[in-house]
């Protein structure tokens, strides 16, 4: 299997092309705000005869999934999966939970599949697993594809150095805890975080997800408040930036 990450542009997380000998799927799709260029950016990936065939929605939010309509007029037999408790919002254009109405933006109704924890997404010469990792979302996922010991976490960990934002409709600083030890306890060798390339190699995976354990199990004992001088975070944004900055190895290269 071939796996390219595409940079988010703006707003945009992380879009994943996963190709296999006998299928290709896309992880999130990014804002509708650059859904014509997202779409000649996997075109650019792809050869002429070839279209995706499931669109993978790590959760409901705007920056994911606002541009998978667009995504379906282009390939109209492409299967769009979220969360169970996502479906709803997707389907009827609900810009409130999806959070598009932070980003002044409308959000296009698109027809969507619930995926629960376990389902598996054959591509030929392996798969792609759906993983629950609620918290950030009520439907929250990842997708683990196991022969790269590689998940796409989306929202469960926006960056090595930004922790994710608990605020929003439906949120559960609980269950965020639980799902980040989740990702902690499968000892990966790589992590696709929403915004910025891969964190990479089995112990530094395992320092970042053990940071952002400490900072919320400390927030868990603080009954939820934000930490003392951190700022209110930017409407839009799907994550809190701390006071003083995490480390951050990763960097976005301009060539890439």
């Amino acid at each position: 299997m071939r796996m390219t990450r595409l940079p988010g542009i703006h707003h945009d997380a992380n879009c994943v092309v996963v190709q296999g000998e006998a299928s290709v799927l896309l992880i999130d799709a990014g804002t509708s705000w650059y859904q014509a260029l997202q779409i000649e950016r996997i075109l650019g990936l792809l050869s002429d005869d070839v279209q995706p065939e499931h669109l993978l929605l790590t959760s409901r939010r705007y920056p994911f999934s606002g541009a998978a309509a667009h995504f379906v007029e282009q390939w109209p037999s492409l299967r769009v999966h979220v969360g169970e408790a996502g479906v709803s919002a997707l389907e009827t254009g609900d810009f409130f939970s999806t959070w598009a109405n932070r980003y002044d933006s409308d959000m296009p109704s698109v027809q969507a599949e619930p995926i629960a924890d376990g389902d598996l997404i054959a591509l030929g010469d392996g798969g792609v697993q759906a993983m629950a990792l609620p918290g950030h979302a009520p439907e929250g996922l990842g997708y683990l594809v196991e022969d790269r010991s590689t998940a796409v976490v989306g929202a469960a960990l926006p960056r090595a150095d930004l922790p994710a934002r608990l605020d929003l409709p439906g949120s559960s600083l609980l269950d965020h805890v639980e799902s980040l030890k989740r990702l902690a306890s499968l000892e990966l060798d790589a992590l696709v975080p929403m915004r910025g390339p891969a964190i990479r190699g089995k112990q530094h995976v395992k320092d970042v997800l053990g940071r952002h354990v400490s900072h919320f199990e400390q927030v868990l004992d603080d009954e939820g408040r934000r930490p003392r001088g951190w700022a209110r975070p930017a409407p839009s944004a799907l994550w809190m930036t701390p006071r003083d900055p995490w480390p951050l190895e990763e960097r976005e290269q301009l060539t890439e």
